[in-house]
């Protein structure tokens, strides 16, 4: 009994830095380079635009830590080969997961940028 508790330990202390490490990154690249669409949609107002990304990016840090934790849970672990299969199905989940989350952050930031472009040609066309 102790044997499992210390795997399934290990295993946790192992999944949790590796999803948050990974959230960090993807998130860091995301929203650098999110700026410059939040400056397009925005119309170049720096102030309202970097105040946006960051809320963003907070907000993709609360989902994703919250999901990597709601998800946490592993069956009872009780050899080495048992806590590599359950952390590469649970940090290959999450990666899956992150990926689809950016994938909707893009598009979110395309849409945007698509509505502000639009807007733009409106307000041509009127003057």
């Amino acid at each position: 009994m102790e044997t499992t508790i210390n795997f399934n330990l290990t295993a946790y202390m192992i999944y949790l830095p590796v999803a948050i490490l990974m959230t960090i990154v993807v998130s860091h690249q995301l929203f650098k380079n999110g700026k410059i669409f939040m400056l397009d949609i925005f119309h170049k107002k720096e102030d309202i635009a970097l105040a946006t990304n960051s809320l963003f990016k907070i907000g993709f840090y609360l989902l994703n830590i919250g999901f990597a934790l709601l998800i946490i849970y592993m069956s009872q672990i009780y050899d080495y080969e048992g806590m590599i299969l359950s952390l590469s199905t649970k940090i290959g989940g999450f990666a899956i997961y992150l990926g689809i989350m950016l994938m909707l952050n893009l598009f979110l930031f395309m849409r945007g940028r698509r509505k502000a472009m639009d807007k733009e040609r409106k307000e041509a066309f009127t003057v």
